[in-house]
């Protein structure tokens, strides 16, 4: 089982759609895997790109959650808040398999769809995490989603299973769910100041690092309550320096600079706690994946849920209007992109 979380303290640095690309060119390349997508952000954005994108996602995802049992992840926490500390008898009823929606994407990719209702189930579920019984309520709470993943992947009876799962910028109880569920945490981030402090708190929140300031709150809740109830910590596998603005090939001086900032700032968390990253072979800094911005084909490719690996140069339709997809610019894109993938 290999797990990823996409996630950054910041909105709107891309991590929703880089879920989908993700999880859609990993399993167009490992046909004989499961890629199983849970969606822990409110919004559901991921979900509805693989459902078909503004057009024709609305009618799967009402059908998906106006079931009696949501087939959705509010579904599956709503049915362990009726027994929190005991795992149900089965996952079935709130998987999903896009495919039967949208045909471009691959067969063997599945969703645990996202909810609204998430965002309303979190305070009860913050309060199961807080029972005075059992003493490491808190801990088996937290690992709920945790516990889908063992789950799905026995569902897949020997054949790999990876869950790609989309977090919200929020650290909410939800949220910390995801991350405990994860081994791994990709880190997208735009070069802009905003994004650097994201990734601080990141790291603080997951880690207790930082100044003495961030630190000494961090220090009192998530990563400490993890150290002393085992509860897993993902490390920090990939920074991704997302929608790069490029000038004759080249990144722009601003964001050059301010990339420069962010990578300095995580390259001195490296040389003082090396154990928190995937990789502690060398400087995070390192291996930061630039992905070109190229607005029109991450639009056209979210709008109409479009896989990376079918989509193609020429004119389409985006609510009406033409828009045209350059072959160049598409090359680089999905050159920088396939990069990405292949690190997972």
């Amino acid at each position: 089982m290999n797990s990823y979380s996409f996630w950054n303290n910041k909105g709107g640095v891309g991590k929703s759609f880089l879920c989908f690309v993700a999880a859609n060119e990993y399993a167009h390349r490992h046909p004989d895997s499961d890629v199983y997508v849970i969606d822990l952000c409110p919004q559901a954005n991921v979900s509805e790109t693989l459902l078909g994108g503004q057009k024709t996602s609305p009618k799967p995802m009402k059908e998906l959650l106006g079931k009696k049992q949501r087939c959705s992840i509010a579904g599956y926490l709503e049915e362990r808040l009726n027994s929190p500390f005991r795992m149900i008898d089965s996952v079935e009823a709130f998987l999903s398999q896009p495919n039967k929606y949208n045909k471009l994407i691959p067969k063997n990719l599945y969703l645990v769809c996202g909810d609204n209702l998430l965002e309303l189930l979190s305070e009860p579920i913050r309060q199961a995490s807080q029972m005075q019984l059992p003493q490491d309520a808190w801990g088996k709470v937290v690992n709920w989603v945790r516990d889908l993943c063992v789950a799905l992947t026995e569902r897949s009876s020997g054949r790999d299973a990876t869950f790609i799962i989309d977090c919200n910028p929020s650290f909410a109880i939800y949220t910390q769910l995801a991350l405990a569920a994860s081994d791994s945490v990709i880190v997208p981030y735009t070069a802009d100041d905003s994004s650097r402090r994201g990734i601080e708190n990141v790291i603080a929140l997951l880690y207790g690092l930082g100044d003495s300031t961030i630190s000494a709150y961090a220090k009192l809740s998530f990563s400490r309550k993890a150290r002393e109830e085992n509860v897993n910590v993902p490390k920090i596998h990939t920074l991704v320096s997302n929608r790069q603005t490029l000038y004759d090939g080249k990144p722009s001086k601003a964001f050059e600079a301010m990339s420069k900032m962010i990578k300095g700032s995580v390259d001195s968390i490296y040389k003082k706690q090396r154990s928190i990253f995937t990789f502690p072979a060398k400087p995070p800094s390192g291996s930061v994946i630039d992905i070109p911005d190229y607005h029109g084909a991450s639009i056209v490719s979210a709008s109409n849920g479009i896989p990376l690996h079918r989509l193609k140069a020429g004119p389409h339709d985006v609510a009406g209007d033409r828009v045209q997809i350059n072959q160049d610019p598409l090359t680089r894109y999905k050159n920088a992109l396939s990069h990405f993938v292949e690190r997972l």
